[in-house]
């Protein structure tokens, strides 16, 4: 053997002696140990490659959904300064016929407001007079006259005419439901209407009931002849706003003016509404005589003709 190989081998030996070699268990330690660590550093990679990925998969999509929104600023939160408490307007109020939080409703009537007065009428319409029932039409056209309103009765003057503002009298005929078709009338009337100025309507019917008391008989009235007529007043409610009902007894006649033995009856009535009078005097045709039943009927249409008119 040479030189040198022997100097090796011997200092081999001498740090051999030097290392006490490692037991079993503390071996296996060792081993497990690396291998802990081996298993961390994988386990590391593996963490920092998906990472990576969910990164870049990240960055794609923002790229694709556009820019990202920057980060908001760490800081207490902002103070909204509170609003000015306004407040709340009253409750509208309504005019009469004003439906709060609107415009008047169209009823084809003009509304009136509080504190407001309508203009009163200046004149007497054709649709002030009533319509016959169908029944008691005779097919005579109704005409308008310029004729007295009333019988005289004796001397009676009234005060109320001087608040007349129009008057205008129609003259029509009637027949009887029950009378056949072709026959004569069976009366007529003298229809007028009068509009007053306000409170004289009222005292003209005051005057009228005053003007029969003073006037129970006189020469001819209502029945065309010499014969004395006799007057009366006759109760009456539930026509208008008030109302005067009288009657006018004549001896009857024929053709030749003898008497016959009974008598004609006339009825007049005067119906107040607000400031306008109607009056309905039933003249009857050729001796006949009226007939309460119908002369109450057709003042009833006379009373709605003139609300219609006035309303």
């Amino acid at each position: 053997m040479s030189r040198e190989l022997s100097e090796l081998y011997r200092s081999l030996a001498e740090d051999a002696d030097e290392h006490t070699l490692a037991v079993p268990d503390d071996l296996r330690r060792r081993v497990d140990r690396r291998a802990r660590l081996r298993m961390a550093g994988a386990a590391l990679g593996s963490a920092l490659l998906v990472g990576g990925l969910a990164t870049g998969t990240g960055l794609v999509l923002a790229e694709e959904r556009g820019p990202l929104a920057p980060p908001a600023a760490v800081g207490p939160p902002a103070t909204v300064p509170a609003s000015p408490t306004v407040p709340a307007p009253p409750p509208a109020t309504a005019a009469p016929g004003v439906p709060t939080g609107g415009s008047p409703r169209a009823t084809g009537k003009p509304t009136v407001t509080a504190g407001s007065t309508a203009a009163p009428p200046r004149s007497v319409p054709d649709g002030a007079f009533f319509v016959q029932a169908a029944g008691n039409r005779t097919g005579v056209t109704p005409v308008f006259r310029d004729t007295q309103a009333l019988p005289a009765l004796c001397d009676a003057r009234y005060r109320s005419d001087a608040g007349i503002v129009q008057r205008r009298t129609r003259i029509l005929t009637y027949k009887l439901p029950r009378t056949p078709k072709g026959y004569v009338p069976d009366g007529s009337y003298a229809n007028t209407v009068t509009l007053y100025r306000p409170g004289r309507a009222d005292e003209f019917l005051r005057e009228l009931r005053a003007a029969v008391r003073g006037c129970p008989a006189q020469p001819g009235v209502g029945g065309g002849n010499a014969s004395t007529s006799r007057l009366r007043l006759l109760a009456d409610d539930g026509f208008g706003d008030g109302s005067v009902l009288f009657e006018i007894r004549t001896p009857a006649r024929d053709v030749d003016g003898n008497p016959t033995g009974g008598e004609e009856v006339r009825l007049v009535r005067a119906i107040r509404v607000d400031d306008a009078v109607t009056v309905l005097w039933e003249q009857g045709w050729e001796g006949t005589s009226s007939t309460r039943s119908q002369v109450d009927a057709d003042s009833r249409r006379a009373v709605d003709a003139i609300a219609d008119w006035l309303r």
